[in-house]
């Protein structure tokens, strides 16, 4: 895959394909993780089983809706997310803008993982190493990693997965074997109680970034059977079985506190174990911001820079904002950024399937395995409409903000589109004829 380069810029030929489960280990591991563990304990210490578990369900129902209309686009295409949505509703300039914002959400998020990573790691090893030493140490060890892209994000699946699993299993036969099941089923949540709403938010806002980014993972997949089977069993069988069980372990030890619970639960095996498969995710937080940095250097700057050197880069600068402890700072602009994402899922599936705007343009360049000809440079109306569906996400505060901002850009373009296109009279032409090569 030229030296880990993975088709940054460029279509993944159908020779590149894997198997499903090959990219499902991959996609599972950044559900089955430290992280989505910690979310469970948090419903958990909330709410009561019977709540937690609904709204893990409806969560999981949104979540797959979405990365899987997506994720078959990115199949079809064989194209990442930042760069199909030049040719997916957002034209060079909006998809310069997305490029950029799935990079810096990504490097954000990698920070702070990487110092939830290290705090676990010297908790779990007693404090022998400094945490800004650990720190150091782990992103620099997954940086190295997604340097070599796809292959490797494969093969620390292949061993990260695994671990997570057994470290579960333990804990989990303990906890049906120590705890009367019946009683934790009828049990009080433990903690304050938490709105439906929000447990809901908790769950689809978590995962939405992953959800947008799901064709940086599908373009390797072989078809569109293979994208539903990928994202349908990584989301319930990451989001609902870990959820329900981090669920469960808060109510039988009393606490949202997730290494507490693996210490009580499984011992320091499983709790080194479930703090190890925090790589996976992060690993995946790293390779979504190379590519979506590549994407943009390439349409702001016309640098093709190799995307491994952009993976060193932006990895060694996401660890050094954990040691430095800057990124704690960031968290409420993450969470904003985390807004602003969902809105280009909606626009790209509404412009993709229904209004098929850049199709003909797609489907023969793709007979050909190369990038169309010609794309247009700005797309007013899905700006715009990203804007007020951001604006919706963020100050409405009924519902779902990553679910109303979502819909919300469906809605808006494809109103606009279909105004815009009555209004002109030329419903022959693209929605936005600015095009340039």
């Amino acid at each position: 895959m030229k030296g880990g380069e993975d088709f940054a810029l460029e279509r993944t030929p159908l020779e590149a394909r894997r198997p499903m489960w090959e990219v499902f280990m991959i996609r599972f591991g950044t559900v089955a993780t430290l992280s989505q563990l910690i979310l469970g304990a948090s419903l958990g210490y909330g709410l009561n089983i019977k709540d937690a578990v609904l709204a893990t369900i409806i969560g999981c129902v949104l979540l797959e809706i979405v990365s899987f209309l997506i994720g078959v686009a990115g199949c079809r295409e064989g194209l990442s997310t930042s760069v199909l949505t030049r040719w997916a509703g957002f034209g060079r300039f909006g998809s310069s803008l997305i490029g950029l914002i799935i990079a810096i959400s990504c490097i954000g998020w990698f920070g702070i993982q990487n110092s939830v990573f290290a705090e676990g790691l010297v908790r779990a090893c007693g404090g022998a190493v400094s945490l800004k030493v650990m720190m150091v140490i782990t992103g620099m060890a997954v940086t190295l990693l997604v340097v070599y892209g796809y292959k490797m994000l494969s093969w620390t699946a292949n061993i990260a997965v695994p671990g997570f699993l057994i470290a579960m299993a333990i804990a989990t036969y303990k906890l049906l074997t120590e705890y009367n099941l019946g009683d934790l089923l009828n049990t009080a949540p433990p903690g304050e109680l938490m709105p439906f709403g929000v447990a809901v938010t908790m769950i689809a806002g978590g995962f939405m970034v992953g959800a947008i980014i799901t064709p940086d993972l599908s373009r390797f997949n072989r078809n569109t059977k293979d994208v539903l089977w990928m994202t349908l069993l990584s989301l319930f069988l990451g989001e609902l079985i870990v959820n329900s069980l981090g669920v469960l372990m808060a109510h039988a030890v009393k606490s949202s506190d997730v290494v507490s619970i693996m210490l009580t639960l499984g011992g320091w095996v499983s709790a080194a174990l479930v703090i190890f498969a925090t790589i996976k995710i992060n690993d995946m937080n790293l390779y979504g911001a190379s590519l979506g940095a590549s994407n943009f250097l390439d349409i702001t700057f016309g640098l093709q820079i190799p995307r491994s050197l952009i993976t060193l880069v932006i990895g060694i600068l996401g660890t050094l904002g954990s040691v430095l402890g800057i990124l704690d700072r960031f968290v409420s602009f993450l969470v904003l950024l985390g807004v602003a994402l969902p809105p280009v899922g909606g626009i790209m599936i509404v412009d993709y399937f229904i209004l098929k705007r850049s199709r003909e343009e797609l489907d023969i360049s793709r007979a050909q395995n190369k990038l169309p000809d010609t794309v247009e440079y700005i797309n007013p109306i899905s700006l715009a409409s990203w804007v007020c569906a951001f604006l919706i996400g963020h100050f409405v505060q009924w519902g779902i903000p990553a679910v109303n901002s979502l819909f919300a850009a469906a809605i808006l373009y494809w109103l606009g589109s279909i105004i815009f296109a009555s209004s002109s009279k030329k419903e022959d032409q693209p929605v936005v004829g600015n095009i340039a090569s």
